[in-house]
């Protein structure tokens, strides 16, 4: 049996890499990529893969952001992770999300291929890096986590922008990226900003940080820093 894969990363050289070794298994078949979280949702949706693999820092919204929609509107494909960055709350974020596996960018070869088949077979993978002990663990505690998380009150549209703004998309941006008013863009704001409990945007990117929708690189932990702009969080009008 044919196992169809959708390959979903911001950095085509990789994509590249990665389609070609998956194509050397005689039994997987890529049927689309992109670099981008929203075009990700939209051809899941439309192609139906078996097995999504999604870089966890997309353009647009983020891999757990791309899990969670993917997961919501489709019953067949399953989805992997792929990161650079081991920190449990990521690892928390894409199981809590639905993501059957997650793994690492050093994994090798038979890692990847692995997943793939594990996943396929309805099991969870992590990358060896991290313990079947800790697949228990992150389970547990997203299963217990989840009723808490003011994340999973935010609508699909409020949690897209909230994923754009804290990757530097202006309101003109993500209007024009999610066919919406500018006005519009900015009341998901200020309801996002409520149900989550953050007063301006340094919180917000924190949370966005902690959360691992953004890269914890030295320019987002800066701009985390950094004191916003007077009235920036005003309602709109």
């Amino acid at each position: 049996m044919t196992i169809t894969i959708f390959l979903a990363d911001d950095h085509r050289v990789v994509r590249s890499g990665i389609r070609a070794l998956l194509e050397a298994q005689p039994d997987f078949e890529v049927i689309g990529e992109s670099e981008d979280g929203l075009d990700t949702v939209q051809q899941v949706e439309k192609l139906h893969p078996d097995v999504l693999i999604v870089d966890l820092m997309l353009h647009g919204i983020s891999g757990i952001e791309v899990c969670r929609q993917v997961i919501k509107h489709s019953n067949r494909t399953v989805v992997v992770l792929l990161s650079m960055y081991g920190n449990e709350s990521y690892v928390q974020g894409a199981l809590r999300a639905g993501a059957r596996g997650y793994l690492l960018k050093e994994s090798t070869v038979d890692e990847l291929t692995s997943a793939v088949r594990e996943v396929m077979k309805g099991r969870h993978y992590l990358s060896a890096a991290l313990s079947q002990r800790a697949i228990e663990s992150y389970i547990k505690q997203t299963e217990s986590d989840a009723v808490a998380d003011p994340y999973e009150q935010l609508s699909t549209r409020e949690r897209e922008v909230l994923h754009m703004v804290v990757r530097g998309y202006t309101g003109a941006d993500i209007a024009k990226r999610l066919f919406i008013s500018p006005r519009t863009v900015e009341a998901h704001r200020a309801n996002l900003m409520r149900k989550l409990n953050l007063r301006n945007h340094s919180q917000l990117l924190r949370y966005a940080l902690q959360k691992g929708f953004v890269p914890p690189e030295p320019e987002a932990l800066k701009n985390a820093a950094m004191a916003d702009e007077p009235g920036e969080d005003a309602a709109p009008d």
